[in-house]
């Protein structure tokens, strides 16, 4: 029996993104907010972190709810409809359904069925790691435009009197659409993970234990701080650098630097591992708005875009990493 040649999908040689999005909690949390718990002060916060305010949303404000505002944003930027949604990737930690997917109910609300749609959980590198699915996507012909969603409610896993990570959590969402483009837009993405270190950043327990053990109480976020600080402040430059290398750009030929906003410090550290010129704008949205884990990277880029301090068409470079550990980076052309 002679075996049939199966016919392949096929798609445009580029993508790049087409417009971006962004929602922040309504609410305005300051360090004298939440010092009192943690025996802090704004002093000591903002000089551990950078952090002034943070961003957290209402009781009834969910993930989904931020998502679509952000989503909702990104597609008119792209000169969109929800219908013209081929694939809806979700990236978050902190939906609280293990099934089905928010993706596929964002996509409903967005009117994008029947796209396909997914979540995915990479924590803080969600979004970098959801782009550079989404530049696969489109350029083998399996989906012509892509949202990628990057959305996290972090107060909802908040220890009020937790020194390692609480006071830095915020909640928002950010979102850019994905779609063919005549010339190379998004660079190769690198990426990775390193779950030997899986402890340093997580859940005090886990669904289970807390089913078992109800006296455990609700699930927090705590990290190891210093041992976190030392692998973003000088693994991650060597990850970004890869990312510049891979593109075929160098630091000086880059408009922007967006890291995942974790820390202040981290941010500076990484900078100066980087040898960035002066020239080059450095996102810094975690001073009032906090990290927020997925979202931060697009609520940062949507911020500098916004404020005009970089242009559509100019190079970006972005990098995730957090819990896993795992992290991704990729140069962007800005919508």
């Amino acid at each position: 029996m002679t075996r049939p040649n199966l016919t392949q999908a096929t798609g445009p040689a580029h993508s790049r993104i087409l417009g971006i999005g962004a929602a922040r909690g309504e609410n305005v949390v300051t360090n004298d907010d939440i010092a009192g718990p943690i025996n802090s002060s704004d002093e000591w916060i903002q000089q551990r972190t950078g952090i002034v305010t943070r961003r957290r949303a209402s009781h009834d404000v969910d993930v989904l709810d931020l998502s679509e505002a952000a989503a909702r944003q990104a597609i008119a930027a792209a000169g969109l409809t929800g219908a013209d949604i081929d694939a809806v990737i979700l990236s978050t930690v902190t939906y609280f359904e293990q099934t089905p997917a928010g993706a596929a109910v964002l996509a409903d609300r967005l009117g994008a069925t029947p796209a396909a749609a997914y979540d995915i959980s990479a924590a803080c590198a969600g979004y970098c790691y959801g782009i550079g699915q989404a530049d696969a996507l489109v350029r083998s012909g399996a989906a012509r435009h892509v949202l990628v969603v990057g959305a996290e409610k972090m107060s909802e896993f908040i220890d009020p009197t937790d020194r390692s990570i609480s006071f830095l959590l915020g909640d928002g969402a950010g979102a850019a659409v994905v779609g063919p483009s005549e010339f190379a837009g998004i660079g190769p993405t690198i990426w990775g993970s390193d779950g030997s270190r899986a402890k340093a950043v997580g859940q005090t327990h886990s669904w289970m234990e807390l089913r078992d053990n109800p006296e455990l109480g609700w699930p927090t976020l705590r990290q190891d701080g210093q041992s976190v600080f030392k692998w973003a402040a000088f693994e991650m430059p060597k990850i970004a650098q890869q990312a510049l290398d891979a593109a075929g750009v160098t630091a000086d030929q880059i408009q922007a630097f967006v890291p995942h906003q974790a820390n202040m410090r981290i941010i500076d550290q990484m900078a100066k591992q980087l040898h960035l010129p002066a020239s080059v704008v450095i996102g810094r949205d975690i001073a009032d708005t906090g990290n927020t884990s997925s979202a931060s990277v697009p609520l940062a880029t949507h911020r500098l875009l916004l404020e005009g301090a970089v242009q559509s068409g100019d190079l970006a470079l972005q990098i995730g990493f957090g819990a896993g550990l795992v992290y991704a980076a990729q140069v962007v052309v800005l919508p």
